[in-house]
């Protein structure tokens, strides 16, 4: 695969992704809408309008929350790798439905007025110098804003012409995104609903997400070889580095290198995908080339160039051994510079 690929490849893992996603979604909202009336408080009936409402907007917070998961759980456990491969599609799907839950939202509250209904939500409240009373519909918008950006520039066509460190900067809008919808639901559902499933839930999911990341950053950090200064860098033992797989480096400046063993010889090459920007070090080599263990994006480990017919490339670097010790320079050559592999010694 590569990042100049562009055509959309639907092949049976995307095909059962997706039809397992839409299966589950559609049983959410299904059991939502069955089990969440005989859930609901007696003096306070529930209209099958408000109930729609919610049940979509319960799935959104939920996907988004799942979304930001993944990341983390792959980083853990490598199980959890398929459900990573085509994280956009649950993405774009997220974002349909919060169009769907902004749409129903909008109908039932503002489309019987005489101003346009996103006149008539934005100007609705006059408390956007307060914090409880500030509009939580006006959150939820931007959110919304968010997420189309996010949806319409998921393609990798944008990926190439916005380059791998803008179209991530833009899709790490998902954090803001996701805290947008917590103050969303903190002042709007959870204000007018006053049972406490509903705040547990919310704090619930907000302290999974980030124990998550917790535990991901420790893990790699603990998996990091710290390196002090400019020079050859120690990256340990070269036997201690399994066959396929890779050692990560983390120099005092500048991205992770990531080593690799392959066939008894050493290559090093930056951490850093040119397709997602992701973890290189993570993967493993298939067929002679480092698999990103991202979207599967393949480079040969000596010059860092995928396989022809695709021309991306990743940055080499130079090593060496001495006394069975890895020496790495941390000084990145060209993307695509090829350096000889070093032998390991026996």
């Amino acid at each position: 695969m590569s990042a100049g690929f562009r055509a959309v490849q639907w092949n049976r893992h995307k095909l059962v992704y997706d039809g397992v996603l839409i299966a589950g979604v559609a049983l959410y909202l299904i059991c939502f809408l069955l089990l969440a009336p005989r859930l609901w408080p007696t003096d306070r009936p529930v209209t099958w309008e408000i109930l729609r409402i919610r049940a979509v907007g319960s799935a959104v917070f939920l996907m988004l929350t799942i979304i930001l998961s993944i990341g983390p759980l792959a980083r853990l456990d490598r199980r959890f790798l398929p459900l990573l491969y085509n994280r956009r599609h649950f993405g774009v799907l997220t974002f349909c439905l919060a169009l769907v839950h902004s749409w129903l939202v909008l109908d039932w509250y503002h489309g019987q007025g005489k101003l346009d209904p996103l006149v008539s939500v934005l100007s609705s409240s006059a408390h956007y110098g307060s914090f409880i009373g500030f509009p939580f519909e006006a959150l939820g918008l931007v959110a919304l804003a968010i997420l189309f950006v996010m949806a319409a520039t998921s393609h990798d066509f944008w990926l190439t012409m916005l380059s791998p460190p803008v179209w991530k900067a833009i899709h790490m809008l998902v954090y803001p995104a996701y805290a947008l919808l917590i103050m969303h639901v903190a002042l709007g559902a959870i204000q007018s609903d006053r049972s406490v499933l509903l705040p547990l839930l919310l704090g619930g999911a907000f302290l999974v997400v980030a124990a998550l990341h917790g535990l991901a950053a420790a893990h790699t950090h603990a998996h990091d070889q710290p390196s002090p200064g400019r020079d050859w860098l120690e990256a340990g033992p070269a036997a201690t580095i399994p066959e396929g797989r890779a050692r990560i480096v983390t120099p005092q400046e500048g991205e992770r290198i990531a080593i690799f063993r392959h066939q008894g010889k050493l290559s090093a090459v930056v951490n850093v995908c040119a397709h997602q920007n992701g973890p290189l070090g993570e993967g493993r080599i298939i067929d002679g080339c480092i698999t990103c263990p991202w979207h599967g994006f393949q480079f040969r480990p000596e010059d860092g160039c995928a396989p022809p017919p695709f021309t991306d490339k990743v940055a080499t670097y130079r090593l060496r051994l001495a006394g069975g010790l890895v020496l790495v320079d941390p000084r990145p050559l060209p993307p695509g510079t090829r350096v000889e592999p070093v032998p390991v010694e026996a």
